[in-house]
């Protein structure tokens, strides 16, 4: 293994390929950093008491690194302490390897993934945060027409979420005509700009979507609260009342571990949230 994460189990997406150097971490950094991605791995963690439902766990890092531990495992393990199977993607990143599709690619084969598994009858969420927000946003959108989907060994299983939890995430305000700061330049590299500019979650949501649980800081000084406003705006329109949560001062990747503000009470919200939907 090449990671600290404990996991009960580690398996390469797109091919029975080893782990071991499938991606590299940021050396001597604790909570540790994915910094590069060769093969998306899907790391599995099982709770003691099952609830027979799932989640996908991605976390963020900006689509040019991930905070695996911060906002990966230690969320999987909050789930399992409420009785989800966690799997924490390891995706790779949009650059000139993979193209500004890859995360989504693997977002969506690591949900086919899970559910070819039969262990989950009770149905696959998602928990997103920052950039893993919006990857997770883009599990409910259409996907776009002119990108070519990868041949997937599950192709018979779907990928829509049937539950989302989606904390501060740039769902579309980094997409060229719908940023809130003026002539704000394009983000490097260019596959993650094509990205945002290809997927903005809100604009492009298919009918019927999940319910989603949205969490934000109203003063995040990364990603602008409108996000939040956009997404919850257009489940509205969808037919869907999802749950908002602003929280007016709290930092950005406020995460699990933000303790002592009021924004660290979002966990507990959140899990009465999933029992009152009946997804728990």
């Amino acid at each position: 293994m090449t990671h600290p994460f404990d996991a009960d189990d580690a398996t390469t997406l797109w091919a029975d390929a080893p782990v071991e150097g499938a991606f590299s971490l940021a050396p001597d950094t604790r909570p540790a950093v994915v910094t590069a991605v060769a093969r998306p791995v899907l790391l599995t963690y099982l709770p003691r008491n099952p609830n027979g439902r799932a989640m996908l766990v991605l976390g963020g890092g900006g689509y040019t690194a991930l905070m695996v531990e911060r906002e990966g495992v230690a969320v999987a393990r909050w789930l399992t302490g409420l009785g989800y199977a966690a799997h924490v993607l390891i995706h790779r990143f949009p650059d000139a390897v993979g193209g500004p599709q890859a995360p989504v690619d693997d977002a969506m084969e690591a949900m086919r993934v899970i559910r070819a598994g039969g262990t989950v009858p009770g149905g696959v969420g998602v928990v997103g945060l920052s950039s893993g927000g919006h990857l997770a946003a883009c599990l409910a959108a259409s996907y776009p027409a002119d990108w070519q989907p990868p041949a997937s060994r599950h192709a018979d299983q779907p990928t829509r979420p049937d539950a989302m939890i989606i904390g501060y995430a740039p769902i579309s305000t980094n997409a060229r005509g719908r940023t809130i700061i003026p002539d704000k330049p394009p983000l490097p590299p260019a596959e993650k700009q094509a990205l945002y500019d290809a997927l903005a979650p809100d604009a492009q949501l298919l009918p019927d979507p999940p319910p989603c649980f949205i969490v934000y800081s109203g003063n995040d000084p990364v990603v602008p609260v409108e996000n939040a406003r956009r997404l919850h705006g257009a489940m509205a329109a969808a037919g869907r009342d999802a749950e908002l949560h602003i929280f007016a001062d709290a930092p950005h990747g406020f995460a699990l571990d933000t303790d002592g503000l009021p924004v660290a009470v979002w966990p507990r919200l959140c899990a009465a949230w999933l029992n009152q939907t009946g997804f728990c």
